[in-house]
């Protein structure tokens, strides 16, 4: 049900349509690609991550996936592969990187899918564990033990392991990092005998009843599951491929296959030269054109269309200048009087303070004296 194996230059492997497929990538075998530390007899421990890809193409297939936690663990290669998919090799290339050094290394890995005798199976059902992160389930003897504890519950002849998602694949959220949280993983299960009675009891109303108001139900063969795993049977989907129904199953679920989009098309590596002259006429010509026009029909309006005074006087009543003109000659007349007037200074404007002692000083003359002429302001001895 699984193919776990260590990377090597082209490496072939034969996976079969329907059953799961796991290839690890181990970091190990890199360590030898790059050169070791600068001192001899130091343990090499360099963060190396991977990147997979189709050959010829920027992304994988659509069923195959990859998983690497940190730079210190190995990655993971798993996926369904599709009955599409058989008698077609698939070239998966592989490059290393050295995040000390900066140093790549390429592999490839040759995927022949085999079309499975004894598949499809025709009972599938998927198991939500929530304690199990998809790394953790992807270790053989994860999944073994796994596989083991359905089969003591169901009874099958035959029974493989389908597909593994995680459960953010299926909208959930990035638990937090408290009290060792998983993030949860689907794994779907096929069987070629019916479901067993215990697999069927979430089907029971009280069951029912008990999901609908976010309560565990009530399983028997929950026991043989427990010490290892935490399943919620709440989400578990039972699917019958012989009636083409869904004994029991909240939301209807594909095998977690990505959908084919189709061939990716690059661009043309030769692209038409583009002129731009519009462009620039567009952007900066035109709008360079309209403000010219405004600007002048502006300087016209202020410069050229100003009535002066020759036009006010025209437009005005002959009676009207005449009045005008006789208060003109009023006020300048009394404005020349005003100016020939002699007036006596008032004492405000003759200093009261002494220059330099600050005491007060009396009036140079007396309130009889005649200070018509007295200018404003006194000579200083």
């Amino acid at each position: 049900y699984t193919i776990l194996s260590k990377v090597h230059s082209d490496r072939n492997v034969y996976p079969s349509a329907g059953v799961l497929f796991v290839h690890v990538l181990e970091r190990e075998y890199f360590k030898g690609e790059f050169p070791p530390y600068p001192k001899p007899g130091e343990i090499s421990n360099d963060p190396i991550t991977f990147n997979t890809n189709l050959m010829g193409y920027p992304d994988r297939p659509g069923w195959l996936r990859y998983i690497q936690r940190t730079p210190y663990s190995d990655g993971v290669l798993y996926g369904s592969p599709t009955v599409e998919n058989v008698g077609k090799p698939t070239i998966i290339e592989i490059t290393a990187y050295n995040r000390r050094t900066f140093e790549t290394a390429r592999h490839n890995l040759i995927i022949n899918i085999m079309s499975a005798e004894d598949f499809p199976l025709p009972y599938q059902a998927e198991f939500f564990i929530r304690n199990m992160n998809v790394e953790e389930m992807l270790a053989s003897e994860v999944l073994g033990d796994f596989l083991g504890a359905v089969k003591n519950v169901w009874q099958p002849e035959r029974l493989n392991a389908i597909n593994i998602t995680s459960a953010l694949d299926r909208g959930g959220r990035v638990p937090l990092p408290i009290n060792d949280m998983k993030e949860g993983v689907y794994v779907m299960v096929g069987a070629d005998v019916p479901f067993s009675s215990c697999l069927r009891e979430v089907e029971n109303p009280q069951n029912q009843l008990r999901c609908s108001q976010e309560m565990e139900p009530v399983i028997t063969c929950d026991k043989k599951f427990r010490t290892q795993f935490h399943i919620d049977w709440c989400k578990i989907s039972l699917v019958d491929n012989t009636k083409q129904v869904s004994t029991f199953q909240e939301v209807v679920r594909g095998e977690g296959i990505l959908p084919d989009g189709g061939e990716y098309k690059p661009p043309s590596d030769t692209l038409k030269s583009r002129d731009y002259y519009s462009d620039f006429l567009i952007t900066l010509a035109v709008p360079s054109a309209i403000a010219l026009v405004l600007f002048l029909i502006l300087a016209y309006i202020m410069c050229c269309r100003r009535e002066g005074v020759e036009k006010r006087n025209m437009q005005t009543p002959d009676i009207q200048l005449v009045h005008h003109s006789a208060i003109q000659k009023s006020t300048k007349e009394l404005r020349d009087m005003s100016k020939n007037r002699e007036i006596a200074w008032p004492l405000s404007t003759l200093p009261v303070f002494h220059p330099v002692t600050g005491e007060i000083v009396p009036p140079l003359h007396s309130d009889t004296y005649d200070n018509t002429s007295m200018p404003l302001m006194q000579t200083q001895q």
